[in-house]
């Protein structure tokens, strides 16, 4: 690949941006740096264009090897990531659609069990995500995220055999240990790929595959269902059996195919002069490359800014200032007696939620990088407002019933901003690599740190369906995410940029 150069046209200070690109071009590769060396010339913008083309879709405004590195990228990292995010979310919240379609009689669990089974997959889920993190900044992804996710794989198979709340206690502590590794690990390596106009994009077509994977788990337990006797296995054994068998294949997959990082990217599919533009995007975006851990580094990152202290802080209230980890909707359809709707409705009308979380998923994403030229923090804030509004609503609960449905569905306009906050957070962390990984880690795993013992507070089973204490709990928590968003748009531009 040859030298590296914007596409406008010279004027005052463009000369030392077109040095600055051949520099950093030069030091990756120094035989190759230079017309003279080689013919082919391709044009990098050190800042990424945002006109209407781009707005559509951002590789349109790029130069054609550039465009077709991003579609290696977008076809290989972007399609594996959301494949595996979505049985991850599948094998993660069946547990749901299980207990509302028969597990709870089958089992006789009619106290706090759900509350517990899903505090044991917390608590494993804690003990590995930020371990895991650190740990792919040091090996290879298309070694390490295959290997969990066959063994979170098997394990969802395990719980088809389960036949105590105990049994299920333990697989499924095991099941959030392994799975613990994925969702920081593929924000880290999105982020280790895309630029600033293209990043919001992916992470959000990443994030949105958390609601199809909650919706589709609703749709597959009413089909499954149907299977209730077969082989001498339950409705809801059948979702776990069909959960664990999908999950194997695409282990698989990643094991061939996910390119890892631009600095250790071994992919056939990426030539080497493709793999060295990768490489280039990335300085251009300020975003540093793997440097050596330290004591010194580790006090640095977590003391030395404001970085962790604000971003943990506002994903966490974000993560547990909603109800999707908990089947409110679904609970609520279920307390009819006599019972009102069937298990199929039970299982297929809180997908409403999903459907209006994957729209605003999406169109959040677009308009941050459009028009919005890269801020996150709108719809950060939208988001929350919306969740204050409805789950406020449903704190009170005596509403009409038509208003509760609409909080209900609306309450997805709130859990569609995780990737704009993952996004935002790689952004500010770009220039050292190991506090973007750290960080973005800790926002994981201080998520489900609060989501150990949250449930067993705020979301007891036993007051259901009206959870006054954990309404009232998450409409808290958004108005807390929201002065948390402020703060780190003032001390990211003291509100000079907004």
């Amino acid at each position: 690949m040859g030298k590296a150069a914007v596409d406008h046209p010279a004027e005052e200070g463009s000369m030392d941006t077109f040095q600055h690109v051949d520099m950093v071009l030069s030091e990756h590769d120094p035989e190759k740096a230079g017309p003279a060396n080689n013919p082919t010339v391709t044009e990098i913008r050190p800042e990424p264009k945002r006109g209407w083309r781009n707005f559509i879709w951002d590789s349109l405004d790029k130069s054609p090897e550039e465009r077709r590195l991003v579609q290696k990228i977008d076809l290989a990292l972007l399609t594996l990531g959301c494949l595996s995010y979505f049985v991850k979310y599948l094998d993660q919240i069946n547990i749901n659609n299980a207990f509302v379609s028969g597990m709870k009689e089958d089992l006789s669990l009619y106290g706090n069990q759900l509350n517990i089974m899903q505090t044991c997959w917390g608590v494993g889920y804690l003990l590995g995500g930020l371990p895991s993190n650190i740990l792919l900044t040091r090996v290879r992804p298309s070694r390490f995220i295959p290997l969990v996710e066959v063994l979170w794989g098997g394990l969802t198979l395990c719980l088809t055999a389960c036949k105590t709340a105990k049994q299920i206690y333990v697989v499924r502590f095991f099941v959030g240990l392994f799975e613990s590794a994925l969702y920081p690990g593929m924000i880290y390596i999105i982020g280790s790929w895309y630029r600033s106009d293209e990043l919001a994009k992916r992470t959000c077509i990443f994030q949105v595959t958390s609601a199809v994977g909650t919706m589709f788990s609703g749709y597959l337990m009413a089909a499954v269902y149907h299977l209730d006797g077969q082989s001498g296995l339950h409705g809801w054994q059948w979702l776990f059996l069909v959960d664990g068998l999908i999950t194997l294949p695409i282990a698989v997959a990643c094991f061939f195919l996910l390119p890892d990082l631009p600095s250790n990217c071994r992919a056939r599919y990426l030539s080497k002069e493709e793999i060295t533009l990768a490489q280039v995007r990335m300085e251009l975006e300020g975003r540093a490359s793997r440097e050596p851990f330290s004591k010194a580094k580790i006090k640095r990152i977590v003391f030395g800014t404001w970085h962790w202290w604000v971003l943990v802080p506002m994903y966490t209230f974000w993560n547990n200032g909603g109800s999707s980890a908990q089947p409110v909707f679904a609970q609520y359809l279920k307390n009819f007696d006599p019972p009102k709707y069937s298990v199929a409705q039970i299982n297929t009308y809180p997908t409403i939620t999903g459907g209006v979380q994957v729209f605003t998923t999406l169109f959040f994403a677009w308009t941050s990088d459009g028009f919005l030229k890269g801020r996150r923090w709108p719809a950060v804030i939208v988001g929350g407002c919306f969740n204050i509004m409805c789950y406020s609503s449903l704190w009170h609960w005596n509403i009409p019933e038509g208003w509760r449905w609409a909080c209900y569905a609306l309450s997805g306009v709130g859990s569609s901003v995780a990737g704009l906050i993952m996004s935002w957070a790689h952004e500010i962390c770009s220039s050292d690599n190991e506090e973007r990984a750290i960080v973005t880690g800790s926002m994981n795993q201080m998520a489900y740190v609060f989501q150990m013992w949250l449930p067993l507070v705020a979301w007891k089973q036993t007051t259901a369906p009206q959870y006054t204490s954990g309404f009232a709990t998450i409409t808290f928590f958004n108005v807390c995410m929201i002065f948390f968003a402020l703060l780190a748009l003032y001390l990211q531009t003291g509100f000079r940029k907004i």
